[in-house]
């Protein structure tokens, strides 16, 4: 039995969007979710500055929690770091995000699809990488969502400011009849709701964290590292800078495992 935790970090709380579909596919899994609020957001710092941090946040969760697998639920700390982190610890299992262009160009009927993400993300390797790999016979509409990350850590994502940036975003894709659209950040499936609202079923909305989980899930297996016990998992959360504001969206959003959070600890 591998009873160790999945450690899962984000630049804030957006990774819960990743951390529900993780505790829904591998509920007999204990995990730590660090959020670097200190730092928020990720997307408009240099590429040596996120992986600076998110080399303090891994290190954090494999020296102080002993994880035993790193979920990187940050699309900015993937492009950014996830190279340097798999040398550094050859003998984690790391999963991270990435934007899921080959979905959407798979599926979509005009051959239009739209990228929402940080300007971190879409300058990464991988996204270019991706892009090139799946998307040369779609039109593709890459967007940098500025604003959007501020909002739902402020939890403000059902503002009217909220719908305003996203229409802003958003109609233009609308007008040139993009059909897909994925969101390329973890903090924007918290948006959703606002983001229906806009498109009104004329799009096609992608949110890549179940495919994140199952990723999880692919590598514990291969690696024999699942938790054989039956007991239910319980969760622990960790963040640099303002934790109620992550137990509030906990509650918010993950109501489910309220009974099943250790603590949350807010780090100095």
């Amino acid at each position: 039995m591998n009873s160790n935790p999945i450690g899962i970090f984000d630049s804030g709380v957006g990774g819960l969007s990743v951390l529900k579909e993780v505790a829904a596919l591998l509920p007999h899994e204990h995990v730590c979710y660090l959020a670097d609020a200190a730092h928020c957001p990720y997307g408009s710092r240099s590429a040596q500055e996120v992986r600076e941090l998110s080399l303090s946040m891994v290190s954090f969760l494999l020296r102080e929690k002993e994880c035993k697998m790193v979920v990187m639920a940050c699309n900015t700390a993937t492009a950014a770091a996830i190279d340097e982190l798999r040398r550094r610890f050859p003998h984690i299992p790391f999963v991270g995000m990435e934007p899921a262009v080959k979905p959407a160009a798979e599926h979509s009927k005009t051959r239009s699809i739209g990228i929402l993400a940080t300007a971190g993300t879409l300058k990464g390797r991988l996204f270019n990488e991706t892009k090139a790999r799946y998307a040369t016979e779609v039109k593709m509409y890459p967007v940098a969502g500025n604003g959007l990350v501020e909002l739902v850590q402020a939890g403000r994502e059902d503002s009217p400011e909220a719908l305003l940036l996203l229409q802003k975003y958003l109609l233009p894709m609308l007008a040139d009849g993009v059909d897909q659209l994925v969101l390329g950040c973890t903090h924007y499936p918290f948006l959703q709701k606002t983001i229906e609202e806009i498109v009104q079923g004329k799009m096609d909305i992608i949110n890549p964290a179940p495919a994140v989980a199952a990723q999880a899930k692919r590598l514990l297996e291969q690696s024999s590292l699942l938790n054989s016990s039956s007991e239910p998992a319980h969760y622990s959360f960790y963040s640099t800078g303002r934790v109620q504001q992550l137990q509030q969206m906990q509650q918010k959003y993950l109501a489910e495992l309220s009974g099943r959070c250790a603590f949350y600890e807010e780090l100095g």
